[in-house]
C-alpha cells in the first residue's frame, strides 16, 4: 500500500490524532504560559530569583524526555496525564525567560509616569508592564510551542495522545507493511501541524501588538 492510500483509508483516525496532538500542546502551551509569567512576574524584579528561576527551567529542559516519562510514568501512571505534566514543565523555559525579560525592558519613565496619574502597583503591572512585555511572551509562547509539537510526538510512549502512536507504531514494526507509511505520516503530520501553528502565532500578534511595537 502507498502512503496516499493509507492516508485515505485511514483519513479519519488521523484527523483525530491531528485533533489529539493540536488539542494537548495548545493546552499545555497555555498551561505553561500561565505558570511561567506568575514566576516571571514574581522574580524579575529580583537578578538573583531571575536567575534561578530561569536556571530551574533550564534544567528540566536537559532532561531527556524519556527519562522525564520514566520518572512520572510510577507518579501519575500511563495516559494524557503524564503526557501533560512533561509538556508543561518543558514549556516553561522559554516562557519564563521571556516574560523576565519582557518585563525587565520596560522604560522605567513609562511606569514612573503610570505611577504619577494615580496608577496602583497592580494596574502598573497589568495595564502598562504586561501590555509593553506581551510581544515577548507571545513570542516564548510561540517558541514553547514548536518545541512542544516534537516532544509530543516522544510523549506517546506514555500512551499520550496525538501523531506519536504513529510513528512510534512504524518504528516498533519496523519492515512490517505498512511501518514507513505510518512513521512518514506521523512525522509529517507533526511538520504541517507546527507550520498551522505558526501561521496562528503571526496573526495573533498582527491582531494583539500595536504596528509600532511590532515595527
Amino acid at each position: 500500500m502507498n502512503l496516499f492510500d493509507y492516508i485515505s483509508d485511514r483519513a479519519s483516525k488521523l484527523w483525530l490524532e491531528a485533533y489529539l496532538h493540536t488539542s494537548m500542546v495548545v493546552q499545555c502551551t497555555i498551561l505553561a504560559a500561565v505558570l511561567g509569567v506568575l514566576i516571571g512576574i514574581a522574580v524579575y524584579r529580583s537578578p538573583i530569583g531571575s536567575a534561578v528561576a530561569t536556571a530551574l527551567a533550564s534544567t528540566i529542559l536537559t532532561v531527556p524526555s524519556f527519562a522525564l516519562l520514566g520518572l512520572l510514568i510510577p507518579i501519575s501512571g500511563l495516559g494524557p496525564t503524564t503526557a501533560v505534566i512533561a509538556l508543561v514543565l518543558y514549556g516553561l523555559l522559554p516562557i519564563v525567560r521571556n516574560t523576565i525579560v519582557g518585563l525587565d525592558g520596560v522604560d522605567p519613565a513609562v511606569t514612573d509616569a503610570a505611577r504619577g496619574i494615580g496608577m496602583s502597583r497592580f494596574g502598573v503591572l497589568t495595564r502598562v508592564e504586561l501590555r509593553l512585555a506581551w510581544p515577548a511572551i507571545l513570542t516564548g509562547m510561540r517558541v514553547a510551542t514548536q518545541m512542544l509539537m516534537g516532544i509530543a510526538v516522544i510523549a506517546a510512549y506514555a500512551k499520550g495522545p496525538g501523531f506519536g502512536a504513529e510513528v512510534f507504531s512504524g518504528l516498533t514494526n519496523a519492515g512490517s507493511t505498512n511501518s514507513l507509511n505510518q512513521a512518514v505520516t506521523g512525522t509529517v503530520g507533526v511538520v504541517i501541524l507546527a507550520l498551522l501553528l505558526d501561521g496562528v502565532y503571526v496573526l495573533i500578534k498582527r491582531f494583539t501588538v500595536s504596528r509600532g511595537v511590532r515595527g
